[in-house]
């Protein structure tokens, strides 16, 4: 399961020595539903080696702000606490696994 990225715990994740996913999503998102079991079935394959979180824009303003999120699904890619890549839109399980094999 994808960790909870939210207004509280955002920093400690993106200061760990994992590089970090967040999956921008709301309940009310048909795409979002369509990646979510994506997102969960790799945050379970990664979990030793990245974190992988979701971030409920509707809940968490602050998160969304820094990343600056305008458009819902977005996964933003963090490694050594720099955004190194961000996909905005659905995407399928094979170019997600890429784009977190890149962060490794």
């Amino acid at each position: 399961m994808a960790i909870k990225v939210t207004n509280e715990n955002y920093e400690a994740l993106v200061a760990d020595s994992k590089p970090l996913v967040i999956d921008f999503w709301a309940e009310w998102c048909g795409p979002c539903r369509t990646i979510a079991p994506i997102v969960d079935e790799l945050s379970e394959e990664y979990a030793d080696r990245v974190n992988i979180g979701k971030c409920d824009v509707d809940s968490s303003d602050d998160v969304v702000a820094v990343y600056r999120v305008r458009n819902i699904p977005t996964l933003v890619f963090i490694k050594g606490g720099t955004v190194v890549d961000k996909h905005v839109g659905a995407i399928s399980k094979n170019d997600l696994q890429a784009k977190i094999e890149a962060l490794l």
